[in-house]
């Protein structure tokens, strides 16, 4: 009998997930329909988006044709100039919207990757990734900060080609990541993008670098460099997270900004005393450059060595240029904020000066009117 209770209880168990397997199969079928719905949903987003672009072009080509002509009535500039706002404004809406779209791959992700779709649609795991990214640059810096002075403590060969190996992953991986938050709405670009590739080619030259004399020269230098780097990222991860937080707090950042290597206009504010830190950084690589340069007449030189003095003359000339250009174009606003500023104080004061006057001159009039009153009685 008790054979029986057994078989009883294993039916009815079986019954009652036979039941729960049911329902999973009901709520399998409402998320097939769902995500076809979804997929129809988003092709239907993308193709009013793309009708929304050519419309706006239109609009945009007739419009840019009246505001050069020169006999426009005012009614119709103001309309012209608010409708030029509207479209601003539009673009922005637009850009929004997309975000919770999926996004084509750039040519890069296709290569390494092929037509995988790598957008995150929910902005919580948007978020979240970019937070990995972050984090992941951080370890990794710690990391290549040890190795560097591990290197200059011992010379092994086999703790150099670690620390190489280490970096060609940094820097591809960095690259990857990156094009993914690109995808995803970040809005990492020009030069400090570029510089992650440069990099990534650099450190796999200097993986490919055999083992002499040219080699034993540089090492201690590149080590060096690479120790000071590490420092210097680090406290501009530091900082730069501290200044993006607030930022994004006030609105006035976007939640896909990263940190970078290199200096942006939002650092401006608290950030400026990294800039002898920065260029001293720029200069090493202008150091390295020139080092290289006077191996290339080493008897033992191999092809390697103009290459990475090449490599190190293009990272220093690009840093250095973008860095002062960010320096010059802050500069530059500051100065017409504060013309601005002159100006609307000017005006204000002129404003005041004749209110007044003004006054001045109605009271005398108004004593003209009494006194000829009185001579017409």
């Amino acid at each position: 009998m008790s054979g029986l209770v057994d078989v009883e209880e294993l039916e009815k168990d079986w019954s009652e997930l036979s039941d729960e397997f049911r329902s999973l199969e009901a709520a399998n079928q409402s998320y097939q329909e769902l995500h076809e719905r979804l997929e129809e949903m988003q092709e239907k987003c993308t193709k009013q988006i793309q009708h929304q672009r050519y419309r706006m072009r239109q609009i945009s080509k007739h419009l840019k044709t009246y505001l050069t002509k020169e006999r426009l009535t005012h009614t119709n500039k103001e309309k012209l100039t608010q409708l030029d706002k509207s479209m601003m404004k539009r673009k922005a809406q637009i850009h929004e919207i997309e975000q919770g779209l999926p996004q084509q791959n750039s040519r890069y992700l296709k290569i390494i990757l092929g037509d995988v779709n790598v957008s995150i649609l929910n902005r919580n795991d948007k978020i979240r990734y970019k937070d990995e990214y972050e984090k992941f640059k951080l370890i990794l810096n710690v990391i290549g900060l040890l190795l560097s002075f591990l290197n200059i403590l011992y010379n092994y060969r086999a703790l150099e080609l670690v620390f190489l190996f280490l970096l060609v992953w940094y820097y591809c991986t960095l690259t990857i990541r990156e094009s993914i938050l690109k995808v995803n709405g970040s809005r990492i670009k020009g030069w400090w993008r570029l510089h992650h590739f440069i990099s990534t080619v650099c450190a796999g030259v200097l993986l490919v670098w055999p083992q002499g004399e040219p080699w034993q020269l540089f090492r201690n230098q590149f080590m060096y460099f690479n120790v000071y780097i590490s420092l210097v990222q680090y406290m501009q991860f530091r900082y730069q997270k501290g200044v993006l937080y607030r930022l994004k707090a006030l609105g006035e950042r976007h939640n896909m900004d990263i940190t970078i290597e290199g200096f942006h206009s939002w650092m401006w504010r608290g950030l400026k005393f990294l800039f002898p830190f920065l260029f001293v950084g720029y200069l090493f690589q202008f150091y390295n450059a020139f080092t290289l340069y006077q191996l290339t007449e080493h008897p033992d030189a191999t092809w390697q060595i103009p290459v990475l003095s090449i490599l190190f003359l293009i990272l220093f000339v690009g840093n250095s240029l973008t860095t002062l250009l960010v320096i010059l174009q802050k500069q530059t606003e500051h100065t017409e904020n504060r013309y601005r500023l002159m100006s609307l104080i000017a005006s204000k004061r002129q404003k005041t000066v004749r209110q007044p006057s003004t006054n001045d001159a109605e009271e005398p009039a108004k004593e003209d009117l009494n006194v000829d009153s009185q001579k017409s009685k």
